[in-house]
């Protein structure tokens, strides 16, 4: 198999085209520690072998996942941040299955289906940090 290059680098940040079998978030994260990058926000959408979305529990202070296959990513929108030393991502997106039937809300893994996902990352000039917030027991971005 050809080993695809899997960004350029752009006026304000990075594009990102993504192929069969790639986890989303980890080129995402690899991108984040290869480039230094302090923050940004990004944009996404593609086909998808499968999405794991959550839905977070307030009172368990967990996300309910629900793993769903085969779908085409209508958009993906989130930002790339620092916790702990390590990249954090908070993505949320729609996709669609083959009877156009929606799911949507927050993004825990993403894994690239036949065809490609294409981001589009903008980076900040500023390094931000996720931190617990105990008030609501998630992890919430600072400035």
């Amino acid at each position: 198999m050809i080993e695809h290059k899997r960004y350029i680098q752009t006026p304000d940040g990075y594009f990102m085209v993504l192929r069969q079998g790639d986890d989303v978030f980890a080129r995402l994260e690899a991108l984040m520690k290869e480039k230094a990058v302090p923050a940004a926000s990004f944009v996404g959408f593609g086909f998808l072998r499968q999405a794991t979305f959550g839905f977070f529990d307030f009172d368990d202070k967990a996300y309910r996942p629900k793993t769903i296959e085969n779908l085409e990513l209508a958009n993906m929108t989130g930002t790339l941040a620092w916790k702990d030393g390590k990249p954090a991502i908070h993505a949320h997106g729609v996709a669609a299955d083959d009877n156009f039937h929606a799911f949507g809300g927050h993004l825990l893994a993403l894994e690239v289906g036949r065809g490609s996902l294409e981001i589009r990352v903008s980076v900040f000039p500023t390094r931000l940090e996720r931190a617990l917030d105990p008030a609501i027991g998630a992890n919430v971005l600072q400035l």
